[in-house]
């Protein structure tokens, strides 16, 4: 493919930048052949050129597509090349916030320097079995990939985990460790897995240090070898260890920290343990200030020193080792103190002062003398030939040895320890494979650079070079198996490199030569290296500036080494003299370090000895020094480095390459510039180039065809999907060379699938644009045709406006002349009427004028009486109204001030969660008096009301009255006119009254003011009441409001609080149940290991024949049911039974496991009893010491004799009761022998004979039990007596007993007769003190009636003697009839009782006759014909037959275990489900308990349950994973438990019961504890048939609800890269949904069949739901490539299909489809826009049933497929989780898939009558009867 078809206009390119490495462009025009410059277009729109340079013609890397932008895998990418790799690391890292990414085989893991909740055990549950490719890039995916390729291949694998320091190598090792120890746990008991994860703290302690790049920097590499058995567990696991960091120990850098121990032990000082280290701050220790910063932020010492602690104890290490390892580690420390000054006089002389006092703490910790130390600590021996010196050394010197000490002295304690912590691990069990972690560091460069660098970047190249050759390996592997031809690859080969350094005459050849020279120097080596490799090798350089320095070309970088230092460290050496110092310690764990004969610093073979010091020997010795301690540090790393590199190539590689982000330990910061240092550093660039050189990308043929089908027509789609694909890209792509054609796949170079998509998006560009040209035109069509359709509606409705606007007009001119007309005409006949009338009012007005002058003159002085009256009445009532109104007004604003105030509190108690329960109690008679207040103020306005009534009356009173003097004026003018004659004579009074007149008329006026005013104060007084009036209502009205407010409210609220209540119950009943369930699974799960390691000590041990002790659980076990049950029965009954058990000892129950919760139950029962008789007990003790001190000395002359007698009496009661039991069982015996069923028939002699020997026997016994007990009693106080008096003669007797009883049995039994003997004496006790008691209070009443009757005989004899003779005899004789009718009415009352005791005798006769004949009939059977026939005939009694069948069925004893066989164990649940009745087994087994229980044998009715529970266990654990068994099972278990429920009796459970069914109650037993039994083994069969039905649906969800398409054509496949892996292990089939459909069909259809209950079948149904919804969301949570908007349709159509299916079952009200909601919600979240605030509150709103990691991390993977499609941007996500953040929810980002639901058994009673059942001959029960 020519360049001008990829690098044309708007094509993107990367660029170099210094900043960023990698800048993106853009081109603006095309290139063409031959052109210089490319013009481009940045990101932030600036135009910039770029130069192609004239001799290459290199062009800038193609950007790939968009789409494949943040892929899993970087070989998935097109263009295969730096700046991509870079750029989809930093998307993935900074955007989605995902840390790992597969680059081929190589999974890249970027620090995220934060906590993640990505490594919970429910992601390692989640990873578990899946297949690499399956799920997103993980650390748990490459450790599951090595443990299924171990289990696989059956060959060993090792994990290899490098990186920088602070890349997380170490965080990475420890979570893969953590993967294997959760999937595989471990082979034995000894939780190896915990001591492997136990030994990570331990080593980080010792070998772990703060860097300036990591708080947590492993100085030292290690592999740890994880051994497994032959069923891939745990047994146990080795560590070697590499190049410990030694100079750390006496050295630190600014800001970086010695080893973590030291500063715990430091940060423990104030610990008891401790004082004796006299320990000080770490800023005080020389050797743990020289970082300047001791401290790390967030870590607290003290807790870590707890923690390595306690891994020490797990792992073996005592507390006095431990110790020792603390005495060493503070000795260092305070060696780092001791001071050594110079000689003043002297320079090459040094000492150290005396009595310093860190040496002598140094020597006191490690037990040497102080002496020696300091003596050899500032001199040291030189040997010659013949003599021997002791030389003094130069203060430098001397502190150099100190030091030298302090290291070895660590390094020698490490060694221990790893020693230690191997053998701690190693594997109990044969070790059958490996798998190795290998936690090394990666390639280093500083600014100084060192021999620690040296070694590390020679480990690299080594590392390096294996990897290169498996990488190649592999890619010739996948290139053969498809059969396509491929030719030899390009690589970086590094072996020159490693030769210049390990090579005959390398460095380090070279470096071990110059240690030997007795003169060697650093100069002298470097000057050796430019000699030997300067300008002969091209990988070895010579600084310019430098002579001491040398440069070597490693893969990753050039690297400047210093010389100095390089021997010396190379050497490593320690004086002899000071080591010989501390093997003479007292503390053995130093004698240990340093004792040559025991190999303590090679704890594996092959690993290196870590640091050993060249000892230097000061007398000849005879024998040569071993070869080992010749050996340099550099030597010994080289040798275990080939060992590894041994190791690693016999195992198969996977490789974990960490990346540190950036330096400043940024959370989700990206550097560049270090990310591409460290790319290039680990080979992952060396990957993505080997990978580039062939066909990085690979298609399979299917995944071609459905991505590209866009690009075919339809003629070119045939049936081989093969074919197909090869011609379309014979057509699409003509250079044969761009891909190739293998058996599976297709392979395409660099760049063809971006070509390939760039076609795709064309196609899909052109299709859109077609699409759009459509359907615009169309919308505008349909606007045009809108529009017009309009335009024209308007015109019409315009035009008929304007029509009637001027029809309107024309009738308006015409009813307007009309109305001017008629308008007119009335104006002129109102201004006549108007003058008319004004005339006659004026004159009406002057005459009266005239008139009332003259009348009101004479009314003067009457009105001026009667207005002064009023006036002054107006004014009390006035003066009255305001102070009335003033007091009501003050009261008002009182009350309402009080009211405000109780309002108050009343809201700040609604608002007290404490005080609201109280609220809610009293709350209906705060309404009460609230409801009275009310009222009240009902009332008070209903008295204003009356007030303002009654003013207003008296108002009006006043207005008639003054209209009555009106009128009485008027007539009194008529009379003034009538008297009109006279004014002529009264001219001259008039004259003499105008004065008068004129007075009266200003009093008048001013009354009329008066008047006027006081009208105006009426009415103002008159709207102030109304004001308050309606002020009234309206409070009335906001009281009334408030008060329905009040009640609305609290009744809400208490609605709410039900509600809430409610909910809390029900989620604590549910909660309850779950852990109820879970116990009894944990139960379940105890009992069947316990069945499994029984059934293998069976198998495996020999059975000896002989005596074998029964379990003491099944003893016990058996007595307490034994016990409860005789408890349960009559009285009589239990003394048959417990004759039953005498007669018959050798019959044994079976051990009873169901009966565990109710002996727990029993058992505190008789602890309460226990207590209680305790408390009595010593009551009566106090009472019984009080009385016996009176009577003690007489009776102890007289115990002995007593005791003689009663123990000769004890013996003849005894004898005699051997006597009885042998009469008896001879009885017994005699009717075995000569009976027959007719001879012991009721009413024949033998059977008179049998019942009068059985009568007195009874009553003999009793007598018997009676004295016995007498007896025993009287033994008790008597041994009471005998202990107080300490004689002899009772123990004697009780030795002597105890000697008879040699047998252990026979002690057992003793004590167990003495154990219930105390009891029944108890119970006796307390019936007798019972009965005494009632005799008492009988005697007592009877006394009182004697009283009472005397005196009413008293009373009546003084009656009868003052009447007279003939009343008196009428008196006596009504008396007496009284008296007999009383007596009568008694005699009648005992004759009733005594008719009960009679029928009930009866019934027990009956039974017992009924029992006899059974026993008789089955000892009859054995007899043999001749001893019939001797035997004279009886007559026979025939029974009458049974005209009903009574629901029951009979059996033998010895046919239980075949019923239990035929009707459990081998019955096929297939014919029963198909051809029969639902829960025929069930009321089968139901039945024969019903016959046991009718017949009183509860000793059968404990087997027959027992069996059954057993049976029903015994065929689920065989086949367990059956699911039509299980659901079976689960069936009947529920019908029995049902019948159970149902034929109990209880009222609650026989309301929906025939009468029918109520007669076949049980009568004698109470299963009710029984019946929680069996709940119990329904919920183990329920929790059996979930798992059962997981599992069957567990391969199917994944590949039917998410990778298949449904929808077909919906989504299209992505690029993908080596995600599949051909290691992996391929999928066995492909499921769709319509499998999962059909998979639920049919456990539909199967538990329908079984007839089981419809609400369990709604729990079942809800819990398999749930298990598809949580196990789809966790795989779509952790797969990136599933999260896309096609996707989400997918899944929202197949949660419909769903949902369609429960409707069709009509289960949309089980709750199953709640159970979906997370996962309709996740498909919803990768469907709504995500750009705008609008849709961040949109989802929040939506996603309820999400938690806010869920939400977060679907956004974060959402991932588009097509180009269409936009990305969710960072700031959006960091939208929603500020909107998340006050949510409270669970922090797990996964739904628990275990999860089981608490299930529930709701009482279903059967309408199925049990007489009409019918047992069908195929279930060969032939044997039962029916009853």
């Amino acid at each position: 493919m020519a360049a001008s078809e990829l690098f044309t206009k708007f094509a993107r390119v990367w660029i170099p930048d210094t900043v960023d490495v990698w800048k993106s462009a853009e081109l603006l025009k095309d290139y063409k052949l031959g052109d210089t410059v490319l013009h481009l277009k940045l990101e932030d729109e600036q135009e910039t050129q770029y130069r192609i340079d004239s001799k290459t013609k290199e062009l800038p890397p193609l950007r790939n597509p968009d789409i494949l932008v943040g892929e899993n895998d970087l070989t998935a990418l097109s263009y295969l090349h730096e700046p991509a790799v870079l750029h989809n690391l930093k998307v993935r890292f900074m955007d989605s916030k995902l840390i790992y990414t597969y680059c081929g085989i190589v999974l890249v893991a970027i620090n995220p320097y934060e906590q993640l909740p990505i490594y919970g055990e429910d992601i390692i549950n989640a990873y578990s079995g899946q297949n690499m490719g399956d799920m997103d890039p993980h650390i748990f995916a490459v450790a599951e990939e090595a443990y299924k390729q171990m289990a696989r291949d059956e060959r060993n694998q090792s994990i290899i985990v490098s990186g920088e320091s602070g890349a997380g190598k170490t965080v990475s090792a420890k979570y893969a460790m953590r993967y294997f120890a959760t999937v595989s746990g471990s082979a034995s008991e000894t939780n190896v897995e915990e001591k492997v994860l136990a030994s990570n703290p331990i080593m980080e302690s010792i070998g772990n240090a703060k860097t300036t790049r990591n708080d947590n920097s492993s100085r030292f590499g290690k592999y740890i070898e994880i051994g497994f058995d032959k069923k891939y567990r745990i047994t146990g696991a080795n560590m070697r260890t590499y190049l410990l960091e030694k100079s750390r120990v006496v050295f630190q850098a600014e800001d970086e920290r010695n080893y973590h121990i030291l500063y715990q032990l430091c940060a423990s000082k104030h610990l008891p343990e401790f004082k004796e280290l006299r320990l000080n701050h770490a800023q005080n220790f020389n050797y743990t200030n020289l970082g300047g910063n001791p401290v790390i932020e967030g870590i607290d010492d003290a807790k870590e020193m707890l923690n390595t602690r306690q891994a020490c104890s797990l792992l073996g290490i005592n507390e006095s080792y431990q110790m020792g390892i603390f005495h060493v580690l503070g000795a260092i420390l305070h060696l780092g103190n001791v001071t050594i000054k110079s000689n003043d006089r002297d320079a090459d002389n040094c000492f150290i002062p005396p009595n310093t006092e860190h040496l002598i703490i140094f020597c006191d910790l490690l037990g040497v003398d102080y002496e020696q130390m300091a003596h050899w600590l500032c001199h040291r021996k030189i040997i010659t030939g013949s003599e021997t010196y002791i030389k003094p050394m130069p203060r430098f010197q001397a502190l150099n040895a100190r030091d030298a000490l302090a290291k070895h002295i660590y390094a020698s304690l490490f060694n221990w320890i790893v020693h230690h912590v191997n053998r701690a691990l190693r594997a109990s069990v044969k070790q059958n494979s490996f798998i190795g972690v290998l936690d090394i560091y990666g390639f280093e460069t500083f600014e100084v650079n060192s021999f620690e660098q040296f070694c590390i970047n020679y480990a690299n190249e080594k590392l390096q070079q294996q990897f290169n050759m498996h990488v190649f390996k592999l890619e010739q592997e996948e290139y053969m198996k498809e059969q396509i031809p491929w030719t030899l690859i390009d690589f970086y080969d590094n072996q020159p490199c490693i030769n210049l350094i390990e090579a005959k005459l390398g460095i380090l050849d070279l470096l071990d030569e110059e240690c030997k020279m007795p003169k060697g120097s650093d100069d002298t080596w470097a000057q050796k290296l430019y000699n030997t490799h300067l300008n002969k090798s091209a990988l070895f350089h010579k600084p310019r500036m430098s002579n001491r320095a040398f440069i070597i070309q490693h893969f990753a970088d050039q690297v400047e080494y210093q010389c100095e230092g390089f021997l010396e460290k190379n050497k490593d050496t320690v004086y002899e003299e000071q080591i010989i110092v501390l093997k003479a310690s007292k503390l053995n764990l130093l004698a240990e370090l340093f004792n040559e004969g025991k190999q303590v610093s090679s704890p594996t073979e092959g690993r290196p000895p870590v640091a050993r010091a060249t000892v230097k020997s000061a007398k000849p010795r005879a024998l040569q020094p071993s070869k080992e301690h010749k050996k340099s540090v550099g030597h010994q790393f080289r040798n275990s480095l080939h060992l590894l590199m041994e190791t690693l190539n016999a195992t198969t590689p996977h490789y974990v390459r960490c990346i540190k982000p950036n330096d400043d330990k940024f959370a989700f910061t990206f550097d560049p510039k270090r990310a591409v240092q460290q790319l290039r550093a680990c080979g992952v660039l060396e990957t993505i180039r080997i990978s580039a050189a062939g066909f990085p990308s690979r298609w399979t043929y299917q995944e071609f065809f459905n991505r590209y089908r866009v690009l075919m027509k339809q003629k070119d789609v045939l049936s081989d999907k093969k074919l197909t694909c090869k011609n379309v890209l014979e057509k699409l792509v003509k250079d044969q060379d761009k891909y190739q054609f293998g058996k599976t796949k297709i392979f395409f170079r660099a760049g063809q699938v971006a070509y390939l998509e760039k076609l795709r998006a064309d196609k899909l560009r052109v299709a859109c644009i077609r699409i759009q040209k459509t359907i615009r035109s169309w919308l505008q069509r349909k606007k045009y045709l809108r529009m017009r359709s309009a335009a024209i509606t308007i015109q019409r409705y315009v035009r008929g406006y304007q029509a009637r606007c001027y029809a309107q007009f024309l009738r308006r001119t015409r009813a307007a002349i009309l109305i001017q007309k008629f308008q007119r005409m009335y104006a002129a006949r109102q201004k006549f009427l108007r003058i008319l009338s004004a005339t006659l009012v004026i004159q009406s007005f002057v005459r009266g004028f005239r008139g009332r002058r003259r009348f009101k003159a004479v009314l003067r002085e009457q009105k001026a009486v009667i207005l002064q009256k009023h006036l002054r009445g107006w004014m009390a009532r006035r003066r009255y109204s305001r102070t009335h109104h003033a007091i009501v007004y003050l009261q008002c604003c009182f009350r309402r001030m009080m009211a405000k105030r109780e309002l108050k509190k009343l809201k700040i108690e609604a608002r007290s969660v404490e005080h609201y329960k109280t609220l809610n109690i009293g709350m209906e008679n705060k309404i009460v008096q609230l409801q009275c207040k009310v009222n009240g103020q009902t009332k008070e306005i209903k008295s204003l009301l009356e007030k303002l009534v009654s003013l207003e009356t008296t108002y009006t009173n006043e207005t008639e009255k003054l209209r009555t003097e009106v009128d009485r004026l008027r007539i009194s003018e008529g009379s003034a006119k009538v008297s009109s004659n006279k004014i002529t004579c009264l001219m001259e009074e008039i004259a003499i009254l105008r004065k008068e007149l004129e007075e009266t008329q200003a009093h008048k006026k001013r009354l009329e003011e008066s008047a006027d005013k006081y009208k105006q104060e009426t009415d103002l007084v008159v709207f102030q009441l109304k004001e308050w009036n309606a002020l009234l209502k309206k409070e009335k009205e906001d009281l009334n409001l408030r008060i329905q407010e009040q009640v609305k409210e609290i009744t809400e609220s208490m609605e709410r609080q039900n509600k809430e209540e409610t909910k809390q119950l029900q989620i604590d009943l549910n909660d309850e149940r779950s852990r109820y369930q879970s116990l009894l699974n944990e139960f379940c799960k105890l009992e069947e290991r316990y069945d499994n390691m029984k059934e293998e000590i069976s198998l495996v041990s020999i059975t000896k024949p002989g005596h074998r002790r029964t379990d003491s659980t099944h003893s016990s076990n058996e007595s307490e049911y034994t016990y409860s049950s005789l408890l349960s029965s009559e009285p009589g009954e239990s003394e048959d039974v417990t004759r039953r058990t005498e007669e018959f000892p050798d019959q044994k129950g079976t051990l009873d496991m169901s009966l565990f919760l109710k002996l727990q139950k029993r058992v505190t029962e008789l602890e309460q009893e226990k207590l209680a008789l305790q408390e009595e007990l010593d009551g009566k003790e106090e009472q019984a010491l009080r009385s016996k001190k009176e009577v003690e000395d007489q009776q102890l002359k007289a115990r002995g004799a007593e005791l003689e007698y009663e123990s000769l009496k004890r013996q003849e009661l005894e004898s005699e009761n051997k006597k009885l039991k042998n009469e008896l069982n001879e009885l017994h015996r005699a009717l075995t022998e000569k009976g027959a069923p007719q001879a012991t028939a009721p009413g024949s002699p033998a059977y008179k004979v049998l019942l009068d020997h059985l009568n007195a026997a009874t009553e003999e016994l009793e007598v018997r039990k009676e004295e016995v007990l007498i007896l025993r009693s009287q033994l008790v106080s008597q041994k009471e007596a005998m202990a107080c008096k300490e004689t002899m003669t009772e123990p004697t007797i009780f030795l002597e007993d105890v000697r008879k009883m040699k047998d252990q049995g026979e002690i057992t039994q003793t004590f167990l007769g003495l154990k219930e003997t105390n009891r029944l004496l108890e119970t006796q006790l307390q019936g007798q003190k019972k009965i005494y008691e009632n005799e008492l209070e009988g005697l007592r009443g009877e006394v009182q009636n004697l009283k009472e009757e005397i005196n009413r005989q008293q009373q009546l004899l003084a009656q009868n003697l003052q009447l007279p003779p003939e009343a008196r005899i009428e008196a006596s004789l009504q008396h007496e009839i009284t008296r007999l009718t009383n007596e009568n009415l008694d005699l009648m009352e005992q004759l009733e009782k005594q008719d009960k005791t009679v029928r009930k005798l009866k019934k027990q006769l009956k039974v017992f006759a009924k029992k006899i004949g059974e026993l008789e009939v089955s000892q009859t059977e054995n007899i043999s014909p001749a001893q019939l026939a001797d035997e004279p005939i009886r007559p026979v009694n025939i029974p009458r037959k049974e005209k009903d069948f009574q629901g029951m069925l009979e059996y033998k004893k010895d046919d239980e275990l075949k019923l239990i066989k035929n009707l459990i164990l081998e019955l096929k649940p297939r014919g029963v489900a198909v051809n029969l009745i639902p829960g025929l087994p069930a009321y089968i087994l139901f039945m024969c308990v019903r016959h046991a229980d009718y017949i009183n044998d509860d000793q059968r009715v404990r087997s027959l349950l027992t069996s059954t529970i057993n049976g029903i266990k015994k065929i689920l654990k065989k086949r367990s994973d059956d699911f039509e068994i299980v659901s079976f099972w689960l069936s009947n278990t529920c019908r029995f438990l049902h019948c159970l429920k149902q034929y109990s009796g209880e009222e609650a459970f026989m309301k929906h019961n025939t009468p029918r069914q109520n007669d076949h109650c049980l009568r004698n037993f109470d299963l009710a504890e029984y019946r929680q039994v069996i709940s119990d083994l329904a919920i183990q069969i329920y929790q059996q048939l979930t798992k059962v039905m997981e599992n069957i649906l567990q391969p199917m969800i994944v590949s039917g609800m998410l990778e298949h398409e449904t929808i077909q054509g919906v989504s299209g496949l992505k690029p993908t890269g080596l995600r599949k892996r051909t290691s992996s292990v391929a999928d066995e089939g492909t499921y769709t949904l319509d499998s999962i459909v059909r998979q639920l069909n049919n456990f539909h259809s199967t538990m329908c069949q079984h007839g089981m209950d419809p609400e369990l079948i709604k729990q079942i149904v809800k819990q398999m739901f749930y298990i598809i919804g949580s196990v789809t969301l966790n795989n779509l949570l952790l797969r990136k490539d599933m999260c896309s908007w096609s996707k989400g349709m997918q899944i929202r159509y197949n949660v419909s299909q769903l949902e369609e299916w429960l409707r069709d079952k009509n289960l949309q009200a089980c709750g199953a489809k709640e159970t979906l909601e997370p996962l309709i919600q996740a498909a919803q979240l990768l469907q709504v826009k995500k750009k705008t605030d609008e849709d961040a509150e949109a989802i929040c709103s939506m996603c309820g049933a999400l938690t806010t990691a869920q939400i977060v991390k679907v956004l974060n993977l959402y991932t588009p497929v097509n180009e269409f499609e936009e990305r969710v941007t960072a700031s959006f996500i960091r939208t929603i989780q500020v909107r998340l953040q006050n949510r409270k929810d669970s922090p797990q980002l996964l739904m628990d898939a275990k999860h089981i639901f608490p299930v529930t058994f709701p009482f279903n009673a059967s309408s199925l009558a049990l007489e009409s059942i019918q047992i069908p001959s195929s279930m060969n029960l032939g044997f039962l009867l029916r009853v």
